[in-house]
């Protein structure tokens, strides 16, 4: 198990979110989180990533408690997001942008590495590299950022409904390049409104109604299970 939350409890000014979320993420996995608006998937990310403080519960991160940790910190330990909205500085250069994910490293010649090792993943941050980021489209920007989160060679990266805003031929494109990440050696846990495209691309799946897990499983249990369908149509899964 690379990370874990334990009856996390979390939430704004208005209440909880979280209602004593339990969800487990196994090391080298493909873990998406998928459920109605509303229902708690991208708060999961912000208490991971320490952008949220869980009022209640741990969350373990090879096994060690990270729950409200700083972003710094948690960062510093191998977790990188990728948020749901485009992050990318517009004025400057696609390479600019990139070596800004190494903030974190004072060694020159190794952020030249992490930079050369994430050219050789995503060629566009070569080809476009004296390009400004503005000028790219949304699918294009998607990957850079993908880039960008892997500079400090991450061991957990979470993503931010990354299928927002593409058509389909964009699509298919990012999530062969989430492939490829997990195949690079990294666990990635996604949230994703896009149910047959974030499963099929995942190993495992969990879906959440009303800030609470409902159904943990293969990707292809949750895919197939006959409560799926109802959750999606507005309804509420048996037991809710």
């Amino acid at each position: 198990m690379l990370l874990e939350l334990r009856n996390v409890v979390a939430g704004y000014d208005g209440g909880d979110v979280l209602k004593g979320v339990n969800l487990p993420v196994l090391e080298g996995s493909i873990t998406c989180i998928v459920g109605p608006n509303g229902a708690g998937k991208s708060t999961v990310l912000r208490a991971v990533s320490g952008l949220l403080r869980p009022r209640v519960g741990e969350i373990l991160f090879e096994g060690r408690n990270i729950a409200g940790m700083s972003p710094r910190h948690v960062l510093e330990l191998g977790i990188a997001q990728v948020p749901q909205n485009h992050s990318l500085f517009n004025d400057m250069t696609v390479r600019e942008n990139v070596r800004l994910g190494a903030f974190l490293l004072n060694d020159h010649a190794q952020v030249n590495r992490a930079l050369a090792y994430v050219e050789d993943l995503f060629p566009i941050v070569r080809e476009r590299a004296h390009d400004k980021a503005g000028s790219l489209s949304g699918g294009q920007q998607r990957l850079v950022e993908f880039a960008r989160c892997l500079m400090l060679n991450p061991k957990l990266i979470l993503l931010d409904e990354p299928s927002m805003g593409l058509d389909p031929r964009t699509l298919k494109a990012v999530f062969d390049t989430i492939s490829v990440m997990h195949a690079s050696g990294r666990t990635i846990l996604l949230v994703e409104q896009n149910v047959k495209t974030g499963l099929g691309a995942a190993s495992h799946g969990v879906v959440m109604e009303s800030g609470r897990v409902r159904l943990i499983g293969t990707s292809g249990e949750i895919l197939h299970h006959p409560e799926i369908g109802r959750l999606y149509l507005g309804g509420a899964l048996a037991g809710a």
